[in-house]
């Protein structure tokens, strides 16, 4: 029995019919045991009468699942083995702006991931979960072979379903800091347009670009003052439009064919949640809004310590507690016209390890799923022993017979009487405030 403050929607077990059950029960053992199907999504799709499609960035989808951007979307390798896999959308780790001197702003955060470890954590609720340690922040490499990564992905991309995202971290202001470093903006946006759009031949289409805004701002004097943070999320896309607008001078650039789809990464504050709901108030009201934004990047402890480095951040049960709590209010304010409509569709990231968690964020109007942690536990967590480790992972996001998404999703079709023949997960996503779900709940 969920406590009336839960944000959570969704029951201890899903209810489903015995057959059905039974047919996921045995696939989540046979595919244990031996290699997975050539291609998931099909499988998944024709054998339990699923419709998985969504959009990313506006992007049509064939599945929800992606990867986070961070150290396992870094090389071809990692690219190839998430394209085999069939992850609908890789975000490739996050670059550092610079201007055409090479210089950055941001170059604190230009730090190497020496060791990472995963750690078995409890959260303030009880619950148990995993995050990841590392010291590590941003790409550390030379910018030009970020530009190749983005070329390479695209292509190595382009013949399957898998959407290429590149992510950046531009310079913001300090409070103290009167002016932006709009150089910063204008060349680096300008560069991957360029990368993006020479790697494939149908180079017409957007490129969808995450602009990071990282947890460990926290542990700088970044973080100091809301009203800098919220001035940030205002002023972002207008430079980072400004440099799309002119990129194309004198090379035939079409803005109605090209350009970028910007999504917002937003972190998680050391403020409570009502500057959370601010920071998303703040990106629909803006003059000047993104395409589309990404709820809620790690937390940030200060005083946590990894290999003698204090103030790192994490993830784990109170990660998506926090996330899901913020987002439940949120889409009360929407449906009580406190935020006005449209608002911007979402991709949910955040102690995503299993569908029934994924289907929290949907049921929250997420309609696409980041991972980052769950690509990398040790390998005793997924029953899966062959194939990669994103092949392990969406192993267990489809199949477990208890918090796997086909059951989960059979189990809202029935409590919500969704069309069935295929069940869309379209008609999941922003459901949770649906009152049977919140007779459920209780």
């Amino acid at each position: 029995m969920a406590p009336p403050s839960s944000p959570y929607l969704l029951p201890a077990q899903p209810i489903v019919d015995r057959r059905l059950a039974d047919a996921v029960a045995a696939d989540y053992l046979k595919f244990a045991q031996a290699r997975p199907p050539t291609d998931f999504t099909d499988y998944v799709s024709t054998r339990y009468a699923l419709d998985l499609r969504t959009e990313y960035a506006g992007c049509e989808l064939t599945n929800p699942w992606g990867k986070a951007s961070g150290q396992l979307s870094m090389t071809v390798q990692q690219i190839e083995e998430d394209v085999q896999a069939g992850l609908g959308f890789v975000v490739l780790k996050t670059v550092i702006a610079q201007d055409p001197h090479g210089r950055q702003s941001m170059e604190q955060w230009v730090v190497k991931e020496s060791r990472m470890a995963a750690e078995s954590v409890v959260g303030a609720s009880g619950k148990a979960g995993w995050t990841i340690n590392w010291k590590g922040r941003g790409w550390w490499q030379p910018f030009d072979e970020y530009l190749q990564l983005v070329r390479d992905a695209r292509r190595i991309a382009q013949h399957g379903h898998t959407l290429i995202v590149p992510s950046c971290k531009y310079h913001l202001p300090k409070p103290d800091e009167a002016t932006w470093n709009t150089a910063e903006y204008e060349y680096t946006t300008r560069q991957l347009l360029s990368a993006w759009s020479a790697a494939v031949e149908s180079a017409s289409s957007p490129m969808p670009l995450e602009k990071d805004f990282s947890p460990t701002l926290e542990g700088s004097d970044h973080a100091a003052v809301q009203a800098n943070i919220l001035e940030w999320l205002r002023q972002v896309p207008e430079h980072i439009a400004t440099a799309v607008a002119t990129w194309g001078e004198g090379t035939g650039y079409d803005e109605k064919q090209s350009g970028i789809r910007l999504g917002l990464k937003i972190f998680n504050a050391l403020f409570d949640d009502e500057f959370q709901l601010e920071m998303l108030r703040t990106i629909h009201a803006a003059k000047r809004r993104a395409n589309y934004f990404i709820y809620g990047n790690r937390l940030f402890d200060p005083n946590r310590q990894f290999e003698g480095h204090r103030g790192i951040a994490y993830g784990g049960p109170d990660l998506s507690d926090r996330n899901l709590r913020v987002m439940s209010r949120f889409g009360r304010e929407v449906v009580d016209g406190a935020i006005a409509e449209p608002t911007l569709p979402w991709s949910a990231t955040g102690n995503i390890a299993t569908g029934k968690m994924a289907l929290e964020y949907a049921l929250q109007g997420a309609s696409s799923f980041q991972l980052h942690t769950f690509f990398q536990l040790p390998s005793h967590v997924y029953a899966m022993k062959v194939g990669s480790k994103t092949q392990k992972a969406l192993h267990e996001l489809y199949f477990h017979p208890q918090t796997g998404l086909i059951v989960w999703m059979h189990h809202l079709a029935a409590l919500l009487a969704l069309p069935r023949d295929p069940i869309r997960l379209r008609d999941i996503i922003g459901r949770g405030t649906d009152r049977r779900l919140c007779r459920e709940s209780k």
